[in-house]
């Protein structure tokens, strides 16, 4: 429920009279970050566990040869406080005075950890020391012995059923099903459902839950005023056909979906993604057009498999997939947040828990991490993002048509020269590639063979392609190199190879004809394998250079074996994009970032680029994956099928068999057979229509999860979802419309003693305005709101402030900006099931001083209404009517009219003073003075002296909201 204050006082001016009102309404309560967050668990399962079975289990565990070495071990969160003959080895939350970090660092010669091995990492360390500032979260609460093992059993795994309705004793309470389920709850307790809200609380609540806005003063006069029966059932019907309601559901939906604008740091690149706005439109288009919920899953996933027609906006659904962060372009992180995205966001399972090692907690498997693994292996972004085609193309489009094909021609023509280069150096070394496969043979790790390589400035692509023809070519050799594959062997058998490679030049048939065309000469045979290497070179090197000039084959008959090794599908150099890209030196690279960068930021910006779906197509041929021996791509173990995971499948399963398996992945989670999908969502609406979930964490149905408050109001629910046909409307409606939902969230001494906690819904619960609402509720009453739907991002930090609803502001994954963290703004970074509310100074500070607030505080006060007041009473009254759609209480009324007397007479007498304005300052306490230093520039994230740092007179000062 959204509360509003009743009183306020604070001193300043006769504007600021009215922004105080504007703040009345925004916050209730408090709620601080717990130190289990379900942030912090995730933190520590993705990078802490990884690190303690790598580096730490060996010698602190019970596993280790004689106990835990030093008495301390590390398999529980115990062992932390505990420590060891040491003493306890972390301070959470005080990584400076932890002796954790200390060993780790190496700052203590007697400390250093782990012994007899190399220092860990910068990236592990800096890992292990955000993680104990949060407040070292830990789920291992047990002793080794006692920990939880993985059970089929669970609660979450099992069928969804439909249970009877229960039978009241006093059914008049109930309006619906979801009231007789509470209520029998209720009953065995000896409680009931508070009393029904008074109508303008109750069309506020509702308005804000389905819209993130107020009604307005005369929607809520007509509903007050009418009397007749459904009025209620009409408002509900009023809002849910409101475009405003897909654009609040849709933000709910984005933050599972971790969306943002921007890429996060990808060091040369343009960070924005293009058009991640389609994305964001296409879910507000779904929700408002009540499209099925399994049908919005499987878009999001295979959109590509299941569009059909000239419509293709739903291809836009795959942004889901496509818009996380991308981890400097490692291809295995980013399958890591498609996998976690898909896994916890849909079905409420921790999957990517099993990256390194099987689920400490949960029936998955290693396997099944690398099943999904190979899914999205097998799927690639489309260079050319298809065209959307769903609004006639915007006038300014011939322009940016005409800019955009400059840019692409001049980055293609270079990327085609650099192409070309790149082929003609790899294959003129064709002699360094043969000795290096040669010279490596006993080499088994792929990771290590590309090292190598690079230290021998090969590609290590073409390189792993000579490594796997190697075999074929022992058999059956192409011409070009049979002599030197048969040198081979004859050199791994200690014979005379001088002898046998002049036998072979001097030789009349065509091995002899080709090595002398080649430029091999008895005269001056290689008497060694490597001595035949400079002269492969050579060879191939003129073959290159007639490829590179575009001869025809037949203009030089000698180079034709040599030819046929270096072109067509089979070539060891038949590299792609990706691994010619590796193969340029670093100043290429740039150059080619930069020209890309340049089409990227015409399509962010350009007013006509039209929409583009952020896609992804199946490969031509699906990767087969294999199990990373602890998530090391350089350790690869047993090649796994791509198919569902095992304790969500019933009888044998069968691997995938459609391309990449995106489509059957989205069939099988999408299933009603599937028991977790209906009841994760089932559960994120009830969450936030009251402010708790019946499973208290919303993306962790797992067996380290608590059971539902309502385990059967739960199964109804789904069951009663998809009988609907997955409608999320008449979900809604459906929850809405019962009394749990319209009681009022006034306490009683009863329910105070018998549930405190309000486990069982005797009362609604207070509700403070997320960040969105607050924003827009502002916007609103100041009558600045713009209503536009859809589109390219907005700025919405920086003067002139954009009238956009909240959720249309650019979202900066690597610089959230400071205003939305202030605000609990979801973290972009993963798939976020709920958002936790803190209280900080920055809130007050924003809300009484901001720019932004003052700007609508003057719109406020210059509203026709509010200047038409003849009296200050009169003001006060219409002020409360816009604000609350409601009239003031006689008690606020009297101390509103105390605060505009003594506001404006304090006006009167000082003088007129800025605002706001940023800086620092110190105070001279001997003479009673402040000495202030403004820092006027602002740089989208920070205030400071100028535009770069250091600023001649402020230096490296800067401010901002973090």
């Amino acid at each position: 429920m959204v509360r509003v204050a009743k009183s306020f006082s604070v001193p300043g001016t006769g504007t600021r009279a009215f922004a105080i009102a504007l703040i009345a309404v925004l916050h209730t309560a408090a709620q601080n970050l717990r130190a289990d967050a379900p942030e912090g668990i995730e933190y520590f399962e993705k990078h802490i566990r990884p690190l303690l079975v790598d580096h730490c289990y060996s010698c602190h565990s019970s596993k280790s040869e004689g106990g835990p070495k030093g008495g301390l071990s590390l398999e529980f969160k115990g062992g932390w406080s505990r420590g060891g003959d040491s003493g306890p080895v972390i301070v959470p939350g005080a990584p400076e005075r932890s002796l954790l970090l200390k060993a780790i660092k190496h700052s203590d010669v007697s400390l250093q950890m782990p012994k007899k091995a190399p220092k860990l990492e910068a990236e592990a360390i800096a890992h292990i020391e955000d993680w104990i500032r949060m407040g070292a979260p830990d789920p291992r609460t047990g002793e080794p012995a006692s920990a939880p093992r993985p059970s089929a059993s669970h609660w979450a795994f099992q069928p969804v059923t439909s249970p009877a309705v229960p039978v009241l004793k006093n059914r008049r309470p109930a309006r619906n099903e979801v009231d007789a389920f509470l209520l029998s709850r209720l009953e065995a307790r000896g409680l009931q459902f508070s009393p029904r809200e008074d109508s303008r609380t109750l069309a506020r609540r509702l308005s804000f839950v389905l819209t993130g806005l107020p009604l307005s003063t005369e929607e809520t006069d007509r509903f007050t005023r009418d009397r007749s029966e459904g009025a209620y059932e009409r408002l509900v019907d009023q809002l849910l056909d409101s475009p405003r309601y897909g654009e609040r559901w849709a933000r709910h939906w984005l933050d599972i979906a971790r969306y943002a604008d921007t890429k996060g740091y990808v060091f040369e690149e343009e960070r924005r993604y293009p058009y991640s706005y389609t994305y964001r439109d296409y879910v507000i288009r779904a929700f408002n057009e009540d499209l099925p919920y399994n049908r919005f899953l499987r878009e999001q996933l295979a959109a590509d498999h299941l569009v059909e027609g000239p419509d293709k906006r739903p291809l836009a659904a795959m942004g889901y997939l496509t818009l996380g962060r991308r981890f400097l372009n490692n291809a295995h992180d980013i399958i890591d947040d498609r996998i976690d995205v898909v896994t916890r966001g849909m079905m409420g399972l921790t999957v990517v828990c099993a990256r390194c090692h099987d689920h400490k907690y949960d029936p998955i498997p290693t396997a099944d991490y690398y099943s999904l693994y190979g899914v999205f292996a097998s799927s690639h972004e489309p260079a050319e993002k298809p065209l959307l085609g769903d609004s006639a193309l915007p006038p300014e489009h011939p322009q940016y048509l005409a800019e955009r094909e400059k840019r692409v021609a001049e980055r293609v023509s270079y990327r085609a020269e650099q192409d070309a280069e790149a082929l003609l150096k790899m294959r003129s070394q064709t002699g360094d590639y043969l000795w290096f496969i040669h010279e490596n043979r006993e080499v088994k790790d792929g990771e290590t063979v590309d090292k190598l390589a690079r230290e021998a400035k090969l590609s290590p692509p073409a390189t792993r392609k000579f490594r796997n023809r190697a075999s074929a070519w022992a058999k059956e050799p192409p011409p070009a190199i049979a002599p030197w594959v048969r040198w081979t062997s004859v050199a791994l058998t200690g014979s005379n190879l001088a002898g046998v490679i002049r036998a072979d030049i001097q030789s009349d048939g065509s091995t002899g004809k080709m090595l002398r065309s080649a430029g091999f000469s008895v005269s001056n045979a290689p008497s060694s394998l490597q001595d035949a290497v400079g002269v492969y070179n050579r060879w191939f090197a003129r073959a290159a250079e007639a490829m590179h000039k575009k001869r025809a084959p037949e203009a030089d008959p000698d180079l034709a074996e040599a030819r046929s090794l270096l072109e067509g599908a089979d070539s060891p150099f038949a590299l792609n994009e990706e691994e010619l890209h590796r193969a340029f030196p670093t100043p290429v690279q740039q150059k080619l970032r930069a020209l890309q960068r340049k089409i990227d930021e015409l399509d962010a910006t350009h007013p006509g680029a039209p929409p583009r779906a952020m896609a992804m197509l199946d490969n031509s041929s699906p990767h087969e994956p294999r199990i990373f021996k602890r998530g090391n791509p350089g350790m690869p173990g047993d090649v796994v099928p791509r198919r569902f995971l095992e304790i969500l499948s019933k009888g044998e399963r069968k691997p995938f068999s459609k391309g990449s398996g995106r489509l059957e992945l989205a069939d099988m989670i999408a299933s009603p057979a599937n028991p977790l999908t209906a009841r994760v969502w089932v559960n994120r609406v009830w969450h936030h229509h009251f402010g708790t979930p019946l499973v208290k964490t919303p993306s962790d149905f797992g067996v380290r999860s608590d059971p539902p408050s309502h385990p059967e109001l739960l199964d109804y629910l789904a069951t009663r979802f998809m009988a609907d046909g997955w409608s999320v409307k008449k979900l809604h409606r459906l929850i809405l419309t019962s009394s749990a939902f319209q009681q009022s969230a006034e306490s009683n001494e009863v329910g105070e003693k018998l549930d405190p906690g309000n486990e069982l819904y005797w009362k609604q619960n207070r509700r403070r305005l997320d960040f969105e609402s607050m924003r827009d509720s502002i916007l609103s009453v100041a009558g600045n709101l713009d209503l536009k739907a859809g589109g390219h991002p907005v700025d919405i930090t920086t003067r002139p402030f954009s009238g956009r609803r909240t959720l249309y502001g650019f979202v900066e994954r690597q610089n959230l900006p400071g205003l939305f963290r202030t605000f609990d703004f979801a973290s972009p970074d993963t798939t976020s099931p709920q958002r936790f509310l803190t209280t900080v100074p920055q809130q007050a500070l924003f809300l009484m001083n901001s720019p932004f607030l003052m700007d609508q505080a003057r719109a406020l006060a210059r509203r026709p209404e509010i200047v038409a007041a003849s009296t200050d009473s009169e003001k006060v009254k219409r002020l409360h009517r816009l604000l609350y759609q409601r009239s003031p209480e006689p008690e606020e009324l009297t101390l509103s009219r105390e605060f505009l007397k003594t506001a404006l007479d304090a006006a009167d007498t000082q003088p007129e003073m800025p605002v706001w304005s940023y800086g620092f300052g110190s105070l001279d306490e001997r003479m009673g003075q402040v000495k202030f230093n403004p820092l006027p520039h602002f740089t989208k994230y920070a205030w400071q002296g100028g535009k770069d740092l250091p600023d001649a007179k402020t230096g490296w000062a800067l401010v901002s909201g973090s």
